[in-house]
């Protein structure tokens, strides 16, 4: 493996040891600033030249969002049929230009790095000459510390071998285990930021499923491993993390999913500045849905004891309208009962009368 990483041995140390020869001349070139400050430069390089690969990822990771509920479709519809399954899958890939290789194209591109420089900081702990860092390089970065940790140690190493690098077991842990949280923090703040801000939320797809799955494995997967790499690998990593977090959350304010709830958050913003061009039947429909809501009055909540008041109040009412009408009743004289009685025959006998007779019949004459 050595033989087929050699080149990027070389790369790796000779872009550390050019930056460890700039800050040399502000810090002690033995120096934990030294040494560490050319590790993250070495990260920032290495993301700089992967902005390409990452406009790539965000292209790709919409587009396999829009194209979740047309691939549970096919899913569904070739569900016995794997082969016939893979065939439209890939006509779909091929008719939207989206590659789903594309997310993972970052993570494949910095890889070859990250083993690099593992393997690296490995040898400078074992005092052994690696790319272009000869011994005087490699004596310098052994006696490096970050916060009392060297950089070459590890949370595994023994306490001989931690003293052999001028260091206390519990200093390399108590900081491995610090930057292992950071770490896995980081990556679970990303990946949440990227599940609650940038995902259209009216669509349900496998993929959000997905996601946050990966919002915890991803961490657990740091903290795990993170116990087996040097000092210098967890600067390299936490830095790597910090800078996608807030790459992320750039490109998330500058050019969000639209349905997303960030995407909702910019269309505001620009309202409120008066940059964003809207169709005024849009305008007038969002109008009347808000002198609507402003129209509608919600009962005020009352407690427990002016419900009680205000239900024996009615009961009150209720019960002396009652009263009234019985007394009413109660008042009418028999005279006026018996000429109502009169009233209703007379009325009944008058439609009789009035109207047309009915012919008797001839039997009865």
């Amino acid at each position: 493996m050595d033989t087929i990483l050699n080149p990027l041995y070389y790369a790796v140390s000779w872009i550390i040891v050019q930056f460890h020869s700039f800050f040399s001349l502000i810090f002690n070139k033995d120096s934990g600033a030294a040494w560490g400050l050319s590790i993250v430069s070495l990260v920032v390089l290495i993301r700089i030249c992967l902005i390409p690969l990452f406009v790539k990822q965000i292209k790709a990771t919409r587009n396999m969002q829009a194209l979740q509920p047309k691939m549970k479709a096919i899913q569904e519809r070739y569900k016995s049929d794997k082969q016939r399954q893979s065939e439209e899958m890939m006509k779909l890939y091929k008719e939207s230009g989206t590659n789903p290789l594309s997310s993972c194209l970052p993570i494949l591109a910095q890889s070859p790095f990250f083993i690099a420089l593992y393997q690296v900081l490995n040898k400078i702990a074992g005092g052994h000459e690696v790319g272009v860092l000869d011994q005087g390089l490699v004596d310098s970065a052994r006696r490096a510390h970050i916060f009392g940790a060297p950089i070459a140690s590890k949370f595994m190493d023994n306490a001989s071998k931690v003293e052999s690098l001028g260091s206390t077991l519990t200093d390399v842990r108590v900081i491995t285990v610090i930057m292992i949280v950071l770490m896995s923090l980081s990556q679970f703040y990303t990946q949440r930021q990227l599940m609650t801000k940038n995902v259209d939320l009216t669509v349900k797809t496998p993929f959000m499923q997905q996601q946050k799955m990966l919002m915890y494995v991803f961490p657990i997967m740091f903290a795990v491993f993170g116990i087996n790499f040097p000092v210098g690998v967890l600067v390299y990593w936490l830095t790597t993390n910090v800078w996608t977090l807030g790459q992320q959350m750039f490109v998330i304010r500058r050019n969000p999913t639209p349905g997303s709830l960030a995407y909702t958050q910019r269309q505001e913003r620009l309202r409120a500045k008066g940059k964003l061009k809207e169709d005024p039947a849009e305008i007038e429909a969002r109008k009347a849905v808000e002198a609507a809501r402003a129209a509608r009055q919600q009962p005020k909540r009352q407690t427990k004891a002016k419900r009680q008041v205000a239900g024996s109040g009615q009961a009150q009412t209720t019960t002396g309208a009652g009263k009234k009408t019985s007394l009413e009743k109660q008042g009418e004289q028999p005279g006026d009962a018996k000429s109502k009685q009169a009233g209703s025959r007379s009325a009944k006998s008058g439609q009789r009368k009035g109207g047309p007779q009915r012919p008797k019949h001839p039997s009865k004459k």
